[in-house]
């Protein structure tokens, strides 16, 4: 499914991973699908309250998760500024989506990295 959302079909998810030789591209690749899939399934369920909106970004942190597993297979890690790029990505599509009061803490409440 397409992003229809001209703000974020023009984003560039993770730019700054990708700009740093620390973080392999092919892990980072999958963390910018995981952000996708996260802008589609919201424009797919359209939450309307942000309780629903924080279902949504909980999944995609529990991929996020599951990925710090490759990252660190791959000699790298998410650790704090990655954190903080990843945590901006987040806040980044809830305000695209109309949620800007959304709690940044809460949207990736579940995160252990």
């Amino acid at each position: 499914m397409p992003i229809t959302n001209q703000q974020v079909a023009g984003h560039a998810f993770l730019r700054q991973m990708f700009d740093d030789s620390y973080f392999p591209d092919h892990v980072v690749d999958q963390g910018k699908a995981i952000l996708l899939r996260l802008c589609e399934r919201i424009e797919a369920e359209r939450p309307s309250d942000l309780e629903s909106m924080y279902a949504l970004t909980q999944a995609a942190t529990e991929e996020f998760n599951l990925l710090d597993r490759e990252f660190v297979a791959a000699g790298s890690e998410i650790e704090t500024v990655a954190r903080e790029w990843i945590c901006g990505e987040f806040r980044f599509v809830a305000s695209a989506y109309g949620f800007t009061e959304a709690d940044a803490e809460e949207l990736t409440a579940g995160r252990d990295w």
